[in-house]
């Protein structure tokens, strides 16, 4: 069974790490938010297990440790940076800050950053939006990176592409956070890594045929990851995947036809006010009708209920906030080497 340490221990250890590697405080805080958060709602490849790559990318200067986004265009409803390869949970959680104030007035702000670092688990920045009673919209994608082939294709052209939503309604969020590949490249790379078979035909080898078999991604020839929808509709997952590069290199004016190079990603960041629109309380009104008879529902075969997207997550989230969360077993093994390096005390696991 995985190993459990308190939340608070994580947060400590995960600062000191950062701050040890050079970030500003600010700076470390918010990236550790970002990615406890990550592991407390079990996106356990999108947690704690980004940080010994933030850290490397810290000590080879491949993560801008000191500044601030430079502003390219800003108007009252539509902002524009370059991140310059800050933190990327750092620029977002302060473009979401931004963002709320802004759709409070104007109903809507939409944000764009070109040239961010990696910006972890688009799910980890939700609850903070509709807390509020706002609406938000997230995706991103890393324009120097690859892993999905287009629908039909055997070579990988795009990244698995995000996007992320959620909304309020008179009980729980709906929070949604899927990637437009079939699976992620980190999911790829960790079951390649552990020898690991995936549950469907996920993929396509170096001679465009269906696998289930991780490893054909990075053999030679390679493969690629499909789409979402895989073999029968993956054109779906192609599609979203090309409506992502659009709102995130396309917008931000920074992307794949500059043949940019290093771990980063492209930001779109939408917050829309309901009470800028029809109503808050006709808004509610109508998002919550609608999860409660998604809830009734009579379940099929093998569901015992019909659940809301988001729902298992902020269960996970109240389950490993009380019990200590569970980290992936190859998380620590990871980081003891940068602790030991940094001078930083491991966590103890619970029991």
């Amino acid at each position: 069974m995985p190993a459990r340490y308190p939340v608070a221990d994580l947060v400590v250890f995960a600062t000191a790490l950062l701050r040890g590697a050079g970030l500003e405080a600010d700076k470390a805080e918010t990236v550790t938010e970002v990615l406890v958060e990550g592991d407390l709602l079990g996106h356990n490849t999108h947690g704690l297990a980004l940080l010994a790559g933030y850290l490397a990318d810290l000590e080879k200067g491949a993560m801008t440790k000191v500044g601030d986004p430079k502003v390219i265009a800003d108007f009252p409803a539509a902002v524009t940076w370059d991140g310059n390869h800050l933190p990327g949970p750092w620029l977002v959680t302060r473009a979401i800050n931004l963002a709320m104030a802004r759709a409070k007035t104007n109903g809507t702000c939409t944000i764009s950053i070109r040239r961010s670092h990696h910006i972890a688990c688009l799910a980890s920045y939700l609850q903070r939006v509709t807390d509020r009673g706002l609406m938000v919209i997230l995706t991103c994608s890393d324009p120097a990176a690859k892993g999905v082939a287009p629908h039909g294709g055997r070579r990988d052209v795009m990244t698995p592409n995000p996007l992320a939503a959620a909304w309020p309604t008179d009980g729980e969020p709906v929070m949604l956070d899927v990637s437009m590949g079939i699976t992620t490249n980190a999911m790829t790379r960790r079951a390649a890594n552990e020898g690991r078979k995936l549950p469907g035909q996920w993929f396509v080898d170096g001679a465009g045929q269906p696998t289930n078999d991780p490893a054909a991604v990075f053999a030679n020839p390679p493969g690629a990851i499909m789409p979402m929808g895989g073999a029968d509709h993956g054109h779906k997952g192609y599609a979203l995947g090309l409506l992502v590069e659009a709102l995130t290199a396309g917008l931000g004016g920074f992307g794949r036809a500059d043949r940019p190079e290093g771990w980063m990603a492209n930001v779109f960041l939408q917050v829309i006010n309901p009470a800028m629109f029809g109503s808050r309380e006709d808004f509610v009104r109508q998002t919550s009708y609608l999860a409660e008879a998604c809830r009734a529902t009579p379940p099929r075969p093998g569901f015992e209920r019909v659940r809301l997207p988001g729902e298992a997550g902020l269960r996970r989230r109240a389950e490993q906030l009380a019990q200590g969360v569970e980290l992936y077993p190859a998380i620590m093994p990871a980081l003891a080497p940068w602790a030991q390096r940094l001078g930083v005390a491991v966590p103890m696991a619970k029991g």
